[in-house]
C-alpha cells in the first residue's frame, strides 16, 4: 500500500501528504455503537443554556466495521429559527473530535452546527504506547487506505447526521467541509479533488459539500502538477496558513509555500471563488487547540482571527453578504502577511 512521503522514502506513486496538527487537547473516547437514530447525550460538563451545546456521539459505520466518533457543537436552545448550516471538521494526524474547539464554539454561537470527526486510524491513539513504535504508527496512519477511509468517515457522518432524529434541525443544502493539515486534504477530496489511479481519476467528491475551508493544507502527491488534482474543484474555498507554517520531520519537509501552491491550484480550471489568508510568523500546529505554539502572543490572536474569518466565509457563501469578509483583512492587518481573493471581487 502506498504511503505518504514525509514518513519514508517509498515508491513514486503517492496519494497525498498530510502531517497532522499534533493536537494535545484530546483523549481517545470509549466507543459504544450507535445508530443513525440515536439522540445525542450531552457531554458531562454543565453548559449554560444560553451558550452553545456540545454532544459526543459514538457512531459506528457497520458496513466498514469502523467507529466514527463525533462531537457536535450546536447553538443554544431557542436560538435556531431556521434549519442550521453545518460545518463538518476533519482533524490533523493525531487529533480527535475534541480538537479545534475554538472553531466549533464560534460557529455554534453564530447559528451554525459544527460536527467534528474523529478518524480512528489516524487519531489521538497514535501518541500512546512505546515511543520507539511511534514512527511505525505514524506510517500506518499515513497510508493511502487511511486517507480514503477518512473521506468515507466524512460521508458516513453526514449520512448519519442527516438521517437521525435531529435531522430537521440541519440544512442539507448548506454544508461546509473543513479541516486542518491531513484534515485539509480530506476536505479537498470531499470537495472534488481528483487523484489519478490506474489510468483514471479517483473522485471522492461528496455533492452535499457546498464550500471548503482548508487550514494548513499539505500538497497532494502523485503528479507534479497540483492543478490537475485540484483544478476542477467547483465549490468556493477558504485557505488559511502562515509564513512559518512549516512541516519538518525526518525524511520530509514542506514549506509554507506549499500551502499557497495548494490555494493557487484549487479551482483554477473553473475560476472558482477562493480566498487566501497568510498570517505573519506562527507555526503549523498554531491552528489546533494548543496554546503557545507559534508564539504566546500571536497564538490567541491568530485563533481569534481565524474563527472570525471562517464565519465570515460561511456567511458569504450562504448569505450572499460579503461585508464581514471584506472588512476582515483591515481588522487583522497587524498580523497578516497576505490576504487575497480570486477571482478578484468586483470593485477590488
Amino acid at each position: 500500500m502506498t504511503r505518504y512521503p514525509f514518513l519514508a522514502r517509498l515508491p513514486r506513486r503517492r496519494f497525498m501528504a498530510g502531517l497532522g496538527g499534533l493536537a494535545a487537547t484530546a483523549v481517545v473516547p470509549s466507543w459504544r455503537g450507535a445508530s443513525a437514530q440515536d439522540v445525542p447525550v450531552p457531554v458531562p460538563v454543565p453548559v449554560p443554556q444560553a451558550q452553545p451545546q456540545v454532544f459526543d456521539l459514538d457512531w459506528v459505520d457497520t458496513a466498514r466495521q469502523r467507529p466514527v466518533p463525533v462531537r457536535l457543537h450546536l447553538p443554544g436552545e431557542g436560538s435556531a429559527v431556521r434549519p442550521l448550516p453545518v460545518v463538518v471538521f476533519s482533524h490533523g494526524i493525531g487529533g480527535s473530535r475534541r480538537g479545534y474547539s475554538y472553531l466549533g464554539r464560534h460557529f455554534a454561537s453564530h447559528g451554525i452546527a459544527s460536527l467534528h470527526l474523529q478518524h480512528v486510524g489516524s487519531d489521538r491513539s497514535l501518541w500512546g504506547g512505546s515511543v520507539w513504535g511511534l514512527m511505525g504508527r505514524l506510517q500506518g496512519a499515513a497510508q493511502e487506505a487511511e486517507a480514503l477511509a477518512r473521506v468515507q468517515d466524512l460521508r458516513f457522518a453526514l449520512d448519519t447526521l442527516l438521517a437521525g432524529n435531529l435531522a430537521p434541525r440541519f440544512d442539507a443544502e448548506r454544508i461546509v467541509a473543513a479541516g486542518h493539515s491531513y484534515g485539509a486534504n480530506t476536505t479537498l477530496l470531499s470537495a472534488g479533488a481528483r487523484v489519478p489511479r490506474d489510468g483514471r481519476d479517483l473522485v471522492l467528491r461528496d455533492d452535499r459539500v457546498r464550500a471548503a475551508i482548508a487550514i494548513s493544507a499539505p500538497p497532494f502527491y502523485g503528479q507534479n502538477d497540483m492543478r490537475s488534482i485540484l483544478g476542477d474543484i467547483a465549490v468556493p474555498s477558504l485557505h488559511v496558513t502562515a509564513t512559518e507554517d512549516v512541516i519538518r520531520i525526518p525524511g520530509y519537509f514542506s514549506g509554507a509555500a506549499d500551502r499557497v501552491a495548494v490555494w493557487e491550484a484549487t479551482g483554477a480550471a473553473r475560476a472558482t471563488p477562493k480566498w487566501l489568508a497568510v498570517f505573519e510568523g506562527g507555526s503549523h500546529s498554531m491552528f489546533t487547540d494548543r496554546a503557545g505554539t507559534g508564539g504566546p502572543v500571536l497564538n490567541p490572536q491568530v485563533k481569534a482571527a481565524t474563527k472570525t474569518l471562517a464565519l465570515a466565509f460561511v456567511q458569504t457563501v450562504f448569505g450572499a453578504d460579503d461585508t464581514a469578509l471584506r472588512a476582515w483583512p483591515q481588522q487583522h492587518a497587524a498580523i497578516l502577511a497576505r490576504f487575497e481573493a480570486a477571482p478578484a471581487p468586483r470593485g477590488a
